[in-house]
């Protein structure tokens, strides 16, 4: 399919998406709006005589070619995983154990966001796994299921974007390779993470919002409701199954343990760390070639193969009872599913059909701002591209190349601060936009309605990308000082906290 230069209008499809998906709180019919939206804009454009059918026809092979048929795969064995332990009595057996040493409900979101940060490989994986092993805990201490939601979402994309050893690690890697400006593209990897303020910001707010109770916005209503009682969460298969009295918290641990094993394993693997070629025989380059859907698939799959190994041979659960169980678990991944197979799909029209990489080119180079104002302009304008295609790594994909020349050209000294600025600003979309695959996951692995999981975090996220802008104008203006520019990044971030924290208390008495 042969592009076609939208201009402007290239951002009305991701844009009718979110505004339908706020409005309405059904996010499929929203996409699928927002996806047919563009395809008549390619259609019209491209002069094609039949308008309808065009339409049609454009959506659907552009989705062909865009399903990550191994995420899919990953989601769905994950979710067949997830519900076989909880079967098997894993996850009831852990939960007690848990309770009895987690005392209190401070200590149970720390332990969500402990495990949120250990669990950095991948931020798929990070999103389901967390909220399977912490969502018993959290209701035990009645925290909102949104809340879970919130920390997942903000210890995924913003973990793994500041971890070296990772799947985003390589992508950006990948990215790197294309602007030949680096003699290291994993050496210019990790001279980002100080400057990523973004990614700090979110990861500090969720401790800030664990030790203090500074909730604030909608979620400190949905916070308010969970200590009545209510947690939100929703309606899913995992609620009506029949739970083996035989499991013991070993049935929740090995599976999961080995998931992690064999997901590192499998990276290695696939990235040659094993093959013939010893330039990837070491643990970093290995993982830096590696390929990250795949190498989840097997570790999904092999993770299956142990918990079918632990539980049929026991008889804690039967062979019958294992597979119909295996069944239903993936059918409750469905629902999740189809959302990333359209938000994949909104995002090619963005970039594919559309060409939105050339609008957002003629921005960056054609504004005619100093030097100074480029970390926080390229911010602003990563956070602006990711939010409305949803998607971090078609971000940088696309603003690397643009932003690293970009910098040289104005100022060598702020390349390394452009490129983190543009590393924020798109994991900022990755966080908190509606149609972002970690957000649909975050909300599906807290057991938590999609629309509520953004409507709550959205404020949050915006207070930490205010602190962040504060943090890239500091750095544009004192030749990026990373000292200064944190400094200010995370004054702005505790003082805008608290002030809405106190503004919050003021209002509450007026409408009670």
């Amino acid at each position: 399919m042969d592009p076609f230069n939208a201009g402007w209008l290239s951002i009305l499809p991701p844009v009718i998406a979110i505004v339908l998906a706020l409005c309405t709180k059904e996010v499929i019919s929203s996409l699928l709006i927002g996806i047919l939206s563009g395809t008549l804009i390619y259609t019209v454009g491209m002069d094609q005589p039949n308008i309808l059918m065009g339409t049609v026809e454009s959506t659907f092979k552009l989705m062909s070619t865009k399903v990550d048929f191994n995420i899919l795969m990953f989601c769905t064995m994950l979710g067949a995983l997830v519900y076989v332990i909880s079967m098997a009595g894993g996850s009831r057996a852990y939960g007690e154990w848990a309770i009895r040493r987690i005392r209190s409900r401070r200590a149970s979101l720390l332990a969500s966001g402990g495990l949120g940060a250990f669990i950095f490989i991948d931020d798929y994986f990070n999103c389901l796994t967390v909220g399977t092993v912490m969502r018993p805990v959290t209701d035990t201490y009645r925290v909102s299921r949104a809340k879970l939601a919130y920390i997942i979402d903000s210890m995924a994309a913003p973990v793994c974007i500041i971890a070296p050893i990772s799947s985003w690690a390589a992508a950006v890697g990948s990215s790197l390779k294309s602007t030949g400006a680096f003699e290291s593209d994993f050496a210019a990897f990790v001279s980002t993470i100080p400057y990523n303020f973004y990614a700090l910001s979110c990861i500090g707010l969720v401790f800030i919002l664990c030790f203090f109770k500074l909730d604030f916005g909608p979620m400190r209503r949905s916070e308010e409701r969970a200590e009545l009682g209510d947690v939100g969460s929703t309606d899913t298969a995992t609620d009506q199954m029949r739970v083996s009295e035989k499991g013991t918290i070993w049935d929740m641990v090995v599976p999961i343990g080995a998931l992690i094993v064999f997901a590192v394993l499998c990276l290695m693997y696939s990235g040659g760390y094993w093959g013939d070629d010893p330039a990837y025989h070491t643990f970093s380059s290995s993982l830096g070639n590696s390929s990250a859907s795949s190498a989840l698939v097997w570790a999904s799959f092999g993770a299956m193969v142990v918990a079918f190994f632990m539980f049929v041979p026991r008889k804690v659960v039967s062979f019958r009872d294992f597979m119909d169980g295996s069944v239903e678990g993936m059918k409750m991944m469905l629902p999740a599913n189809i959302i990333l197979v359209l938000a994949w799909t909104i995002s090619g029209v963005c970039r594919d059909l559309l060409q939105t990489p050339l609008f957002v080119e003629s921005l960056v180079t054609t504004g005619g701002f100093s030097a100074m104002w480029l970390p926080a302009a390229v911010f602003a304008l990563a956070a602006f591209l990711s939010f409305s295609t949803g998607t971090a790594w078609g971000t940088f994909g696309i603003l690397i190349p643009i932003i690293v020349p970009v910098a040289q050209a104005l100022d060598p000294g702020l390349v390394v601060v452009s490129l983190s600025a543009t590393l924020a600003g798109s994991v900022f979309g990755d966080h908190c936009s509606p149609i972002s695959d970690t957000t649909i996951l975050s909300s599906a692995g807290a057991g938590c309605s999609h629309i509520e999981h953004v409507a709550t975090q959205l404020p949050y996220a915006w207070v930490a990308a205010i602190a962040t802008f504060a943090g890239y104008v500091t750095a544009g203006l004192t030749d990026a000082n990373v000292y200064l520019s944190l400094t200010v990044t995370f004054v702005v971030l505790v003082g805008l906290v608290v002030t809405l924290h106190l503004m919050g208390n003021k209002k509450e008495p007026q409408t009670a």
